[in-house]
């Protein structure tokens, strides 16, 4: 069992496969359906945004608290293998988050990204949301990646430099942690209390 739980690659690939699995035998009736598919992107974007909601969590509630307290001849492993490996994931679960959350508004029956992203009565809260979801997007890829870079030593900067992209890198990172709260809430308040 350590052999294939050991293995991500292949522990990834075995829940792909349950997941076509239950895709095929729960649903074979509605694969020609339009709607199915729509809520399948759906399905892609709610993974996508937990993927990178989580890594915000991760970073907020326990890198960014823990990193004082790593003895700083270990603080190079985290700096070196582990902080731009989740940022990877970070940066690209929120790209894929909000290109696949507009698919879901626009593929929905009727379309709606227009009028949530004017905040139209009746879309006002998901569209909240997704303007929320976008800003922290945003600030993702302008703000907090090319500060990381410097601070993490990814690009050349001098030590003076790498301290205030790490600080301001830190202040982004909290500032998508405020707004994830209400961000989420509009998320599933729309789908739950309406508009």
């Amino acid at each position: 069992m350590a052999k294939i739980l050991g293995n991500f690659h292949l522990a990834l690939m075995i829940g792909v496969v349950l997941l076509v699995a239950a895709m095929l035998g729960l649903h074979q009736d509605a694969l020609g359906d339009q709607y199915y598919w729509s809520q399948w992107l759906r399905f892609l974007h709610v993974f996508a945004g937990i993927l990178w909601i989580g890594l915000l969590y991760y970073f907020n509630f326990v890198q960014i608290p823990t990193m004082p307290k790593v003895p700083a001849e270990l603080k190079p492993a985290v700096s070196q293998y582990i902080a731009p490996a989740a940022l990877f994931w970070f940066r690209w679960a929120a790209l894929a988050t909000v290109v696949l959350g507009l698919l879901v508004a626009e593929l929905q029956e009727g379309g709606y990204i227009a009028e949530a992203l004017t905040l139209r009565e009746g879309r006002r809260t998901i569209g909240i949301g997704m303007w929320l979801g976008i800003v922290m997007a945003a600030n993702v890829w302008f703000v907090i990646w090319p500060n990381q870079k410097r601070a993490l030593g990814i690009v050349a900067a001098d030590d003076a430099a790498k301290a205030r992209s790490a600080s301001t890198a830190m202040m982004a990172s909290r500032t998508n942690l405020i707004l994830s709260l209400p961000m989420l809430y509009c998320m599933v308040g729309q789908m739950h209390i309406g508009g």
